[in-house]
């Protein structure tokens, strides 16, 4: 099979005043391997094949097309695995009023097989990260399966290709897309040649070696539609960026997605947490899930890509699931701790009710007017557990002043001050539960908060 990134190599006679002479025409054979570095942050993979040559001693003129494909013609870039020090690529043509073809001319002091990595950067591959979290059933513990999806729009093929992604942000001065589509490869009418400076290299090379710095591994991708062994993953950390890689190879056909498993841990320690702010989430409870990635977790050896995750549970001795809520998070540095929302939920109710109000402790002015006086209220918290498992609820009251004194009674488990103006009760419930409480809040107000804090 013909890649759609097709190259023919036509061979010239050893010497130069041959050239004009006799051309043997060959087809170079189809890829031997190819690895895709694909970057989340921007529209951007490097593309690295390896192929072989069948060169003759002396000039080599190889003829190769992009036509149908997002490919960078700007950034090619060719080098010989082997006899290096006799085989040199000296210059790189794009012939006028002729589109999606370039000419590299090849001297060589060798004739055979070499074998070359033709290097390039081209658009129109992505991928993004998602995860599956499986409850037990008391939910102690978490299942975590993280995949992530690799979509081919390029416009070309990629047979049992070597994908390696790379998590952080890249910086790029022009689309690769656009460059892709111009009609001549540097944006001129006429034909353009790149010619190598022997101490410092193709530019574009250097641009290429420049992002190459930050990978140098290799994963594959996995069709969704297929079930298959999981792959083993190997990470590595690479400056601020993080390369993700995944063992074998696998198909990347154009125009269609694959799975990658990422990794699979079991028995992730997790804590299940209400809570209750209605300034936050009004008057519903929300339901949150939270983990860290550190050694205790289980995780901790590196970061975790941001994505979106859906989380079910078993709920009988068959291991049936229940749905429980999806959430989406950022980036996950190691040590840093994850808190999903999953959203409001019924099972859980947090009913305040304010049972009484008055004001005392009054301060006049010399023309009798009130210039100062106290508000007390006092409220009843009911929390209710419907559920058949144990909760925590966390539950938040804000004041809208700093000027306030509290009295808690009822069986709470803590009570903090979060700010100035903010308080948290902190409940743990049995199944089937309920729990009141109440606390008078005493807010000052006037001349009575200058009283209250001298």
């Amino acid at each position: 099979m013909i890649n759609r990134f097709s190259i023919i190599v036509l061979i010239l006679l050893a010497s130069i005043s041959e050239v004009i002479g006799k051309i043997d025409l060959a087809i170079l054979p189809t890829r031997d391997t190819v690895q895709l570095t694909i970057y989340n942050s921007a529209d951007l993979t490097l593309a690295r094949e390896s192929r072989a040559l069948t060169l003759k001693k002396g000039l080599n003129e190889l003829q190769f097309s992009w036509a149908n494909t997002l490919i960078d013609p700007t950034s090619l870039e060719m080098q010989a695995l082997k006899n290096a020090d006799k085989i040199d690529v000296f210059d790189l043509t794009f012939p006028q009023r002729v589109k999606n073809l370039g000419l590299w001319n090849v001297q060589s002091e060798v004739s055979g097989y070499v074998p070359v990595e033709i290097s390039y950067l081209t658009s129109g591959l992505s991928w993004r990260a998602f995860y599956m979290g499986t409850l037990s059933d008391d939910e102690k513990v978490m299942r975590l399966q993280g995949y992530v999806r690799v979509q081919n729009n390029s416009g070309e093929d990629y047979a049992n290709a070597q994908t390696r992604l790379i998590v952080g942000k890249v910086h790029i001065l022009d689309q690769i897309a656009q460059l892709a589509r111009r009609e001549q490869p540097y944006g001129r009418p006429t034909g353009q040649i790149l010619r190598r400076d022997r101490s410092s290299g193709l530019k574009h090379k250097a641009q290429i070696e420049e992002l190459d710095v930050m990978v140098t591994s290799s994963d594959s991708a996995v069709d969704a539609s297929m079930v298959i062994e999981a792959k083993q993953v190997i990470k590595e950390g690479l400056s601020e960026y993080f390369l993700y890689t995944i063992e074998g190879t696998e198909t990347i056909t154009n125009g269609w997605a694959k799975r990658l498993p990422s990794f699979n841990v079991d028995e992730i320690p997790v804590v299940n947490l209400y809570k209750y702010e209605e300034e936050m989430y009004g008057r519903g409870t929300i339901r949150f899930l939270s983990f860290k990635n550190d050694e205790d977790h289980e995780l901790g050896e590196t970061p975790i890509p941001g994505g979106a995750m859906k989380v079910y549970r078993h709920v009988d001795i068959e291991s049936h699931l229940s749905y429980e809520g999806q959430s989406s998070f950022k980036y996950i540095p190691v040590g840093e701790k994850v808190e999903l929302n999953l959203g409001a939920v019924s099972n859980v109710v947090v009913t305040p009710t304010l049972m009484d109000y008055k004001t005392k402790n009054y301060r006049f002015n010399s023309h009798r007017d009130i210039k100062g006086w106290d508000e007390i209220r006092d409220f009843k918290i009911e929390v209710k557990n419907t559920r058949d498992v144990a909760i925590k609820v966390e539950i938040k009251r804000n004041f809208n002043t700093s000027y306030w004194d509290i009295e808690k009674d009822g069986p709470f488990d803590t009570f903090e001050k979060v700010d100035k103006d903010t308080v948290k009760f902190t409940l743990e419930l049995e199944p089937q539960s309920k729990k009141v409480f109440n606390y008078t809040l005493t807010t000052y107000h006037g001349t009575r908060r200058e009283e209250v804090t001298q």
